[in-house]
């Protein structure tokens, strides 16, 4: 390797590690500038396109031995109306759990609530399966009904999940506009008490809110599992089955609709808070199912270059999204490598060309020490500055563990490329924690 080839993977490699901060201080401005004007856009954009403002809601509760929290969702959920009034319906599809839940459920008497139970061997055949279900079983009552399916939104609230008071006036705000079918709420953190939690809530409420903010605007919006409605017309549209067998269920049917031609909106007026997993081994296990879902929907990419409905800017995003955790871990295996070598040359005696001493390491350290650490600063200093419902002092605490959670990431990227080379596709459901219990609403007013 020559003077000037080092030279040039020098540059190379605090290139790639300066584009992270870089690119942090582009999407923070983006994400300031747009709550300030965007948003008015939107809705300005819904109203001008007619009135397709939705009339009847349902709640789906997809639950697998939930006696925890099950209570609280559904008794949430009930709670929750839409414009003139109108009341959910929640269905909880009870998918074979073998805990409390069926006695949790039975013991809550509501006439908007409707229970699905599925046994084995048709039961736990993973959410995907579970919210078809509940699907065919709303589009059969709602034909039967005689209602528009256009005028119907089924929303996706998980076992540990409760929607804001709001949820279905915003929802229905941003569904005004015929041309959107599907719109995803901001997530929380309820749990933010512990750091892990805390670290959770500056990933759903900063950085992911800017990253949909972002999508937003040139239509790349993606599903998440918890907090996602759709209209039902939307989901007739792709067939018996709209969610599938994929890990990411949620994130396959976004794509789905984006290749159909269904636009997808997001909000932060209204949000839908779940519980943090709280204990490193389980994080990892959650993170490691995720990044192999987002891995299965690389089959995706193909039909996506393909589509005539999505222009450059929506198709490099999505493509960004799609292979950036997997470069992510390729480009750190080789930074570490290079690290590695150089570090061993040094102490030998042979120095690398591309780091002739302990010097340029140490740099090399300090340098990596500040791209890792100033991300997770901004996004506090933003969380603040938007929510106002944290101390700074404990969003900075939150931020410096922020690295050690990417470090996990990492990790549950490399383990779900082992889990799909091998063809394991199970996982093991989250766990819950126990909570103050939510009363049941008063009133008991049918749906319209």
């Amino acid at each position: 390797m020559t003077a000037s080839n080092s030279w040039l993977l020098v540059i190379a490699g605090y290139a790639i590690l300066l584009a992270w901060p870089i690119s942090t201080l582009a999407l923070v401005s983006f994400a300031v500038r747009y709550m300030a004007s965007h948003r008015r856009t939107v809705v300005d954009r819904s109203l001008a396109h007619g009135d397709a403002t939705p009339e009847h809601f349902w709640i789906i509760v997809p639950a697998l031995n939930e006696e925890v929290v099950v209570g609280n969702t559904v008794n949430a959920a009930l709670g929750l109306g839409g414009p003139g009034g109108t009341l959910a319906r929640v269905l909880v599809v009870d998918d074979g759990s073998d805990d409390r839940t069926p006695e949790v459920l039975a013991a809550i008497d509501h006439p908007r609530l409707y229970i699905l139970r599925r046994n084995l061997p048709h039961a736990r055949k993973g959410k995907g399966e579970a919210l078809n279900a509940a699907y065919r079983f709303i589009a059969g009552l709602t034909a039967e009904e005689g209602v528009d399916p256009n005028r119907v939104v089924i929303g996706i609230i998980d076992g540990d999940g409760q929607g804001s008071h709001n949820i279905l006036l915003e929802v229905s705000r941003m569904l005004r506009d015929p041309t959107i079918g599907a719109v995803q709420v901001q997530v929380r953190i309820r749990n933010r008490n512990k750091i892990l939690g805390a670290v959770q809530d500056l990933e759903f409420g900063a950085i992911v809110n800017a990253c949909q903010s972002l999508r937003d605007t040139i239509d790349t919006v993606g599903l998440g599992g918890n907090g996602q409605f759709t209209r039902l017309s939307a989901l007739l549209a792709l067939g018996d089955a709209p969610w599938s067998a994929c890990l990411v269920e949620d994130l396959e049917l976004g794509l789905r609709m984006h290749l159909d031609g269904v636009g997808i909106r997001y909000t932060s007026r209204a949000t839908v808070t779940q519980q943090a997993v709280v204990d490193l081994r389980r994080l990892t296990r959650q993170r490691t199912r995720w990044a192999q879902g987002n891995l299965q929907c690389a089959r995706y990419l193909r039909q996506i270059a393909a589509s005539k409905r999505i222009g450059v800017t929506p198709l490099l995003e999505m493509y960004h999204y799609l292979i950036s955790p997997w470069l992510n871990a390729l480009v750190t295996v080789v930074l570490l490598g290079a690290v590695l070598t150089g570090a061993a040359g040094l102490t030998i005696g042979h120095p690398m060309p591309y780091l002739p001493s302990w010097t340029g390491l140490l740099v090399s350290g300090e340098v990596w020490f500040a791209v890792t650490f100033f991300p997770g600063l901004i996004w506090a200093v933003v969380h603040r500055y938007r929510l106002r419902d944290e101390k700074l002092s404990r969003l900075l605490t939150a931020a410096v563990a922020y690295p050690v959670f990417l470090l996990l990431g990492l990790v549950a990227t490399y383990r779900a490329i082992a889990r799909q080379a091998s063809g394991r596709q199970s996982w093991a459901k989250t766990e819950r924690l126990p909570e103050e219990p939510v009363p049941l609403p008063l009133h008991v007013a049918l749906a319209a």
